[in-house]
Protein backbone atom coordinates (compact mmCIF):
# COMPACT_ATOMS: atom_id res chain seq x y z
CA UNK A 1 0.00 0.00 0.00
CA UNK A 2 3.09 2.39 0.51
CA UNK A 3 4.41 4.13 -1.94
CA UNK A 4 7.16 6.79 -1.73
CA UNK A 5 5.44 10.22 -1.76
CA UNK A 6 6.06 13.71 -1.88
CA UNK A 7 3.75 16.62 -0.20
CA UNK A 8 0.03 15.95 -1.34
CA UNK A 9 -3.46 15.80 -0.45
CA UNK A 10 -4.31 15.66 2.96
CA UNK A 11 -7.24 13.22 2.53
CA UNK A 12 -7.88 10.59 0.40
CA UNK A 13 -9.86 11.36 -2.79
CA UNK A 14 -11.88 8.50 -4.52
CA UNK A 15 -10.42 5.87 -6.89
CA UNK A 16 -12.83 5.82 -8.94
CA UNK A 17 -16.55 3.41 -9.00
CA UNK A 18 -15.44 -0.53 -8.53
CA UNK A 19 -17.68 -2.61 -11.29
CA UNK A 20 -19.98 -3.70 -9.42
CA UNK A 21 -22.63 -5.55 -11.76
CA UNK A 22 -23.05 -8.75 -11.77
CA UNK A 23 -21.69 -9.99 -15.08
CA UNK A 24 -18.59 -7.42 -14.48
CA UNK A 25 -17.89 -9.49 -11.10
CA UNK A 26 -18.85 -12.74 -12.73
CA UNK A 27 -15.64 -11.86 -15.06
CA UNK A 28 -13.51 -10.54 -12.75
CA UNK A 29 -13.62 -13.17 -9.95
CA UNK A 30 -13.37 -15.29 -13.12
CA UNK A 31 -9.68 -13.79 -14.27
CA UNK A 32 -8.81 -13.55 -10.87
CA UNK A 33 -9.10 -17.49 -10.44
CA UNK A 34 -7.48 -18.19 -13.68
CA UNK A 35 -4.70 -15.19 -12.84
CA UNK A 36 -4.40 -17.45 -9.43
CA UNK A 37 -4.10 -20.58 -11.11
CA UNK A 38 -2.39 -20.57 -14.15
CA UNK A 39 -0.88 -17.30 -14.55
CA UNK A 40 -1.34 -13.97 -16.53
CA UNK A 41 0.35 -15.38 -19.69
CA UNK A 42 -1.63 -18.70 -18.67
CA UNK A 43 -4.90 -17.54 -19.19
CA UNK A 44 -6.73 -16.90 -22.35
CA UNK A 45 -9.63 -14.14 -22.71
CA UNK A 46 -11.26 -17.34 -24.06
CA UNK A 47 -10.51 -19.32 -21.07
CA UNK A 48 -12.01 -15.97 -18.96
CA UNK A 49 -14.78 -16.06 -20.82
CA UNK A 50 -15.60 -19.86 -20.50
CA UNK A 51 -14.84 -19.66 -16.91
CA UNK A 52 -17.32 -16.30 -16.31
CA UNK A 53 -20.11 -17.48 -18.71
CA UNK A 54 -20.31 -15.02 -20.80
CA UNK A 55 -19.68 -14.08 -24.42
CA UNK A 56 -16.31 -12.56 -25.67
CA UNK A 57 -18.43 -9.30 -26.51
CA UNK A 58 -19.84 -9.38 -23.59
CA UNK A 59 -16.37 -9.46 -21.91
CA UNK A 60 -15.07 -6.44 -24.66
CA UNK A 61 -18.34 -4.62 -23.45
CA UNK A 62 -16.73 -3.85 -19.96
CA UNK A 63 -13.04 -4.58 -20.47
CA UNK A 64 -10.24 -3.68 -23.00
CA UNK A 65 -7.85 -6.66 -22.31
CA UNK A 66 -6.68 -8.69 -19.78
CA UNK A 67 -4.54 -5.42 -18.90
CA UNK A 68 -7.55 -3.59 -18.24
CA UNK A 69 -8.67 -6.90 -15.84
CA UNK A 70 -6.08 -7.30 -14.01
CA UNK A 71 -5.68 -3.74 -13.29
CA UNK A 72 -9.37 -3.72 -12.66
CA UNK A 73 -8.98 -6.36 -9.80
CA UNK A 74 -6.43 -4.04 -8.26
CA UNK A 75 -8.47 -1.55 -8.27
CA UNK A 76 -11.22 -2.27 -6.71
CA UNK A 77 -8.89 -3.39 -3.69
CA UNK A 78 -7.43 -0.20 -3.25
CA UNK A 79 -10.96 1.82 -4.15
CA UNK A 80 -12.40 -0.21 -1.46
CA UNK A 81 -9.65 0.78 1.21
CA UNK A 82 -9.30 4.67 0.59
CA UNK A 83 -13.20 4.69 1.14
CA UNK A 84 -12.50 2.91 4.18
CA UNK A 85 -9.97 5.82 4.73
CA UNK A 86 -12.35 8.07 4.31
CA UNK A 87 -15.02 6.97 6.25
CA UNK A 88 -12.18 6.62 9.00
CA UNK A 89 -11.12 10.36 8.80
CA UNK A 90 -14.73 11.46 8.67
CA UNK A 91 -15.45 10.27 12.05
CA UNK A 92 -12.71 12.89 13.76
CA UNK A 93 -11.15 9.88 16.06
CA UNK A 94 -7.82 11.16 18.26
CA UNK A 95 -4.64 10.36 16.37
CA UNK A 96 -4.22 7.54 18.49
CA UNK A 97 -7.67 5.74 17.56
CA UNK A 98 -7.50 6.90 13.98
CA UNK A 99 -4.13 4.63 13.41
CA UNK A 100 -5.50 2.19 14.97
CA UNK A 101 -8.49 1.85 13.25
CA UNK A 102 -6.89 2.50 9.91
CA UNK A 103 -4.25 -0.44 10.25
CA UNK A 104 -6.84 -3.29 11.64
CA UNK A 105 -9.17 -1.86 8.77
CA UNK A 106 -6.25 -2.09 6.13
CA UNK A 107 -5.01 -5.22 7.53
CA UNK A 108 -8.01 -6.92 8.08
CA UNK A 109 -9.43 -5.65 4.18
CA UNK A 110 -5.67 -7.17 2.58
CA UNK A 111 -6.52 -10.44 4.27
CA UNK A 112 -10.05 -10.56 3.26
CA UNK A 113 -8.91 -9.89 -0.40
CA UNK A 114 -5.38 -11.61 -0.46
CA UNK A 115 -6.34 -13.58 -3.65
CA UNK A 116 -6.43 -9.81 -5.19
CA UNK A 117 -3.08 -8.94 -3.73
CA UNK A 118 -1.14 -11.67 -4.35
CA UNK A 119 -2.42 -11.48 -8.06
CA UNK A 120 -1.61 -8.18 -8.48
CA UNK A 121 1.54 -8.44 -6.68
CA UNK A 122 2.62 -11.04 -9.11
CA UNK A 123 1.83 -9.42 -12.33
CA UNK A 124 1.51 -6.03 -11.45
CA UNK A 125 4.29 -5.02 -13.70
CA UNK A 126 2.48 -5.85 -17.13
CA UNK A 127 0.63 -2.89 -16.44
CA UNK A 128 0.91 -0.13 -19.21
CA UNK A 129 2.26 3.19 -18.19
CA UNK A 130 -1.05 4.80 -17.60
CA UNK A 131 -2.05 2.15 -15.42
CA UNK A 132 0.79 2.09 -13.63
CA UNK A 133 0.59 5.71 -12.87
CA UNK A 134 -3.35 4.99 -11.80
CA UNK A 135 -2.23 2.47 -8.82
CA UNK A 136 0.64 4.98 -7.89
CA UNK A 137 -1.13 7.41 -7.68
CA UNK A 138 -3.72 5.70 -5.78
CA UNK A 139 -0.99 4.00 -3.04
CA UNK A 140 0.32 7.41 -2.78
CA UNK A 141 -2.70 9.30 -2.01
CA UNK A 142 -3.23 6.34 1.03
CA UNK A 143 0.42 7.24 2.33
CA UNK A 144 0.37 10.73 2.16
CA UNK A 145 -3.11 10.42 4.27
CA UNK A 146 -1.96 8.28 6.83
CA UNK A 147 1.50 9.82 7.63
CA UNK A 148 -0.69 13.14 8.21
CA UNK A 149 -2.16 11.37 10.90
CA UNK A 150 1.03 10.30 12.54
CA UNK A 151 2.29 13.58 12.05
CA UNK A 152 -0.68 15.14 13.80
CA UNK A 153 -0.39 12.95 16.51
CA UNK A 154 3.33 13.86 16.68
CA UNK A 155 2.30 17.58 16.47
CA UNK A 156 -0.17 17.14 19.23
CA UNK A 157 2.59 15.68 21.89
CA UNK A 158 0.67 12.03 21.46
CA UNK A 159 3.39 10.35 19.98
CA UNK A 160 6.68 10.79 19.80
CA UNK A 161 8.59 12.36 17.17
CA UNK A 162 11.81 10.16 17.38
CA UNK A 163 11.10 9.04 14.47
CA UNK A 164 10.12 10.63 10.83
CA UNK A 165 6.46 10.44 10.27
CA UNK A 166 7.45 9.23 6.81
CA UNK A 167 9.63 6.51 8.27
CA UNK A 168 6.68 5.16 10.52
CA UNK A 169 4.65 5.19 7.52
CA UNK A 170 6.89 2.55 5.71
CA UNK A 171 7.37 0.38 8.11
CA UNK A 172 3.66 0.09 8.79
CA UNK A 173 2.27 0.24 5.19
CA UNK A 174 5.45 -1.70 3.66
CA UNK A 175 4.15 -4.72 5.97
CA UNK A 176 0.41 -5.07 4.80
CA UNK A 177 1.99 -4.42 0.95
CA UNK A 178 4.09 -7.80 2.72
CA UNK A 179 1.54 -9.93 3.30
CA UNK A 180 1.13 -11.46 -0.41
CA UNK A 181 4.02 -13.24 0.32
CA UNK A 182 3.51 -14.83 3.87
CA UNK A 183 -0.18 -14.50 4.69
CA UNK A 184 -2.23 -17.26 4.43
CA UNK A 185 -6.23 -17.42 5.21
CA UNK A 186 -5.78 -21.16 6.64
CA UNK A 187 -2.96 -19.93 8.76
CA UNK A 188 -2.39 -19.80 12.70
CA UNK A 189 -3.41 -16.36 13.59
CA UNK A 190 -6.44 -15.16 12.21
CA UNK A 191 -6.54 -11.58 10.46
CA UNK A 192 -8.70 -9.86 13.16
CA UNK A 193 -5.69 -11.03 15.86
CA UNK A 194 -3.16 -10.54 13.15
CA UNK A 195 -4.48 -6.47 12.73
CA UNK A 196 -4.82 -5.96 16.20
CA UNK A 197 -0.98 -7.03 17.05
CA UNK A 198 0.47 -5.03 14.53
CA UNK A 199 -1.81 -1.72 15.62
CA UNK A 200 -0.51 -2.55 18.75
CA UNK A 201 2.89 -2.69 17.86
CA UNK A 202 2.85 0.70 15.44
CA UNK A 203 1.36 2.35 18.36
CA UNK A 204 3.38 0.93 21.30
CA UNK A 205 7.03 2.64 19.48
CA UNK A 206 4.97 5.88 18.61
CA UNK A 207 3.90 6.62 22.37
CA UNK A 208 7.58 5.81 23.31
CA UNK A 209 8.79 8.94 24.75
CA UNK A 210 5.48 11.17 23.90
CA UNK A 211 5.52 14.22 25.73
CA UNK A 212 1.82 13.46 26.83
CA UNK A 213 -0.57 10.52 26.76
Amino acid sequence: MTDTAGPGSAGPRSAGPVRSSAVERRILDAALRLFAERGFDGTSVQGIVEAAEVTKGALYHYFDSKDDLLYEIYHSLIARQLADLGDVLARGLPPREAVRAVLTGLIRSTAEHIDEAKVFSREMHRLDGARMRSVRADRRRYHVTFRGLVEKGQRDGVFSDATPAETVTIVALGMVNQMPSWYRADGPKPAARLADEVAGFILTALEGGASAR
